[in-house]
């Protein structure tokens, strides 16, 4: 059996849950989707200490705060791996899940990114706990601490260079002999007497101490060369990965997966909206989040209402 909704949300990470609030505070009826447990990336974050209204929250603590503002107003909330989303000429879009099927005039997709990860030992063990993939998030923890950097491109170089407002030093390390980011932060990098960097090598592993990252192994690409560098933290920068699998059919994405929208939140495909991180933007933070979920809620249902200006 087909269960209907106003609007379908895919994705519970920060930008879905505001989403759900501002719609169902609408009064429209609201189905809240995800493959895991509510608030995304939020549950990998130790401590969050620039989302406004909390000097410092735990990471699940904050998702747990938004998922009950979120469904306070009778917003459903389903688990479900989105196998495919279509959309019929009359503008119904089907949501399919492993389990189930659902159809919307509004749908927002909210599914998030994922960071590109080396694959090495000690990264999963450590993520967390000294492994990172966000500066602006983590950087303050490592305050006059030695850390390393892993990339090339405009990341790396941006988010090396903000790290060295606390850390003692940065140490970038990158595969090839050259950096691929813009000219202008590579000529700062290089000014940066925190900054050191190590060419042509990679990371072959994560070590610690059972608790916390105490530094990485590393390989010379062309003398052979090993090392262990010490270091208390490792921010990796070798790119990130949209979670479009299931919508890039609808061309509603560029080259690299990321979702176009306007300001209003809205894809190529009226009734179809992108919040967050899945979203081709420059800054990702719980914030951002937020502000794209709640345009797109109150989008979603000026859409609704000009869908039923059609039907009358």
């Amino acid at each position: 059996m087909v269960k209907k909704y106003d609007v379908i949300i895919i994705g519970a990470g920060p930008g879905g849950m505001t989403a759900a609030l501002y719609a169902s505070r609408a009064n429209l009826s609201v189905l809240l989707l995800d493959r895991g447990v509510y608030g995304g990336q939020m549950n990998n974050t130790a401590e969050v200490e620039n989302y406004p209204g909390f000097k410092s929250i735990l990471g699940p603590d904050l998702a747990k705060e938004m998922y009950e503002s979120a469904t306070q107003f009778e917003a459903e909330y389903a688990y479900g791996t989105v196998e495919s989303v279509t959309v019929s000429p009359t503008g119904i879009k089907t949501v399919k899940t492993d389990s189930a099927e659902f159809e919307t005039h509004a749908l927002i997709i909210a599914t998030g990114s994922q960071y590109k990860k080396l694959g090495i030992p000690g990264e999963e063990d450590y993520s967390g706990r000294g492994v990172s993939y966000c500066a602006v998030c983590d950087g303050a923890f490592f305050r006059d601490r030695d850390v390393a950097v892993v990339g090339g491109g405009d990341s790396a170089i941006e988010e090396g260079s903000y790290l060295t407002q606390m850390v003692k030093e940065v140490n970038v390390i990158h595969r090839r002999d050259q950096l691929r980011a813009q000219q202008i932060l590579q000529e700062r990098a290089f000014d940066n007497p925190k900054i050191d960097f190590m060419w042509d090598t990679i990371v072959t592993q994560i070590e610690g101490d059972g608790q916390k990252v105490t530094g990485v192994k590393t390989h010379n690409k062309k003398t052979g060369e090993d090392k262990l560098l010490p270091v208390s933290g490792v921010f990796i920068y070798i790119g990130l990965l949209p979670m479009t699998e299931t919508v890039s059919h609808l061309g509603i994405t560029d080259d690299e997966g990321w979702i176009i929208t306007n300001e209003k939140m809205e894809t190529k495909v009226p009734g179809i909206f992108a919040v967050g991180d899945v979203r081709k933007k420059d800054l990702r933070q719980i914030a951002t989040a937020v502000g794209d979920g709640s345009i797109a809620g109150q989008e979603a249902y000026n859409y609704l209402e000009t869908v039923k200006d059609v039907q009358r």
